[in-house]
């Protein structure tokens, strides 16, 4: 049970940026509208601000105290929109610049969790002006932009003739792609909130993978909580969770992807600084399940900011 924090309230307005330039605009604006009706369902001033390529949403947030950034991809979850409020000098929930840009790339997550020794399938990466072949890797492999979340552009390429297919696909997200070894096995994902495991969950797919259209379709998903593990690999995903996500120096919370391999084997997938936190989206579910409501997820998650406002004070 985590315990949430009902007095240190934020006085002031809260707003909520949503919507931005990613491929996960719509997704944005489902999370935005239900992080909106929770804070408002808490007695919080909410201000509702779309985020566009107009700039015209700078002036919108500078009326208030306070950002609750539901926000997801390119320019919200990358270090972008971090540095924007730090500029303006406004508090925001979740992690700083240097952790959200290092967890928006790929390649960077993998490249400072195995500084740590942390595990993470074997990778490669393949640039779109480049040759299109595997230069390490044996099929099957998974594709996938460099920096999208949600699934975008993501394929499990299962032979040399899928290959090329596959990547002028991922290409239209992002110049580069990351090809990472496909591990069989279990989906299971863990949420963190105030740098503490909330528990891990087995996503199921009802379909080859975990598609960003099987995850936006209610009943595409079968949700296994907690996850069915023996105790002590359950602890040991829990555990490896809370290392990636301080490794990369993130704050608040965030969620971790993994695979455990019919061998036990545990990898660390990607790690999502600003999880989805929509009706469909795994982390409200798994903080049920450590028996919170999901206004309680979003109070604790503004609280959070709360208490980067008071240090500042102090």
């Amino acid at each position: 049970m985590v315990a949430v924090k009902g007095t240190d309230r934020i006085v002031g307005v809260v707003g909520v940026v949503w919507g931005g330039l990613s491929a996960e605009r719509e997704i944005s604006r489902l999370t935005g509208e239900a992080v909106c009706s929770a804070l408002e369902m808490r007695g919080y001033p909410v201000r509702s601000i779309r985020v566009e390529s107009d700039g015209a949403w700078i002036a919108q947030v500078q009326k208030t105290d306070v950002v609750f950034i539901a926000l997801h991809g390119k320019f919200g979850e990358d270090g972008a929109m971090q540095g924007v409020l730090e500029t303006l000098g406004i508090p925001y929930t979740g992690s700083e610049i240097l952790a959200s840009a290092l967890a928006m790339n790929k390649p960077m997550t993998k490249r400072v969790w195995q500084t740590h020794g942390l595990p993470t399938p074997q990778w490669e990466i393949i640039e779109k002006d480049a040759e299109w072949q595997l230069a390490t890797l044996s099929y099957p492999v998974v594709v996938k932009p460099i920096a999208e979340g949600s699934s975008v552009g993501v394929n499990i390429v299962r032979c040399e003739a899928m290959l090329e297919p596959a990547l002028r696909q991922t290409f239209r997200y992002d110049a580069a792609c990351l090809v990472e070894a496909y591990i069989p096995g279990k989906e299971v994902t863990v949420g963190i909130l105030d740098e503490k495991a909330l528990g891990a969950m087995e996503v199921v797919a009802k379909g080859e993978f975990h598609s960003y259209a099987v995850k936006y379709t209610p009943g595409r998903e079968e949700f296994l909580m907690p996850a069915p593990l023996p105790s002590s690999q359950y602890e040991q995903v829990l555990g490896l969770a809370q290392q990636a996500h301080r490794v990369l120096g993130c704050s608040g919370y965030s969620r971790i992807d993994t695979r455990v391999s019919p061998t036990g084997e545990i990898f660390l997938i990607e790690l999502n600084s600003l999880p989805g936190l929509m009706a469909l989206s795994y982390l409200p579910r798994i903080a049920a399940h450590a028996g919170l409501t999901y206004e309680d997820l979003v109070e604790t998650i503004l609280q959070q900011a709360t208490l980067h406002i008071q240090r500042e004070v102090i």
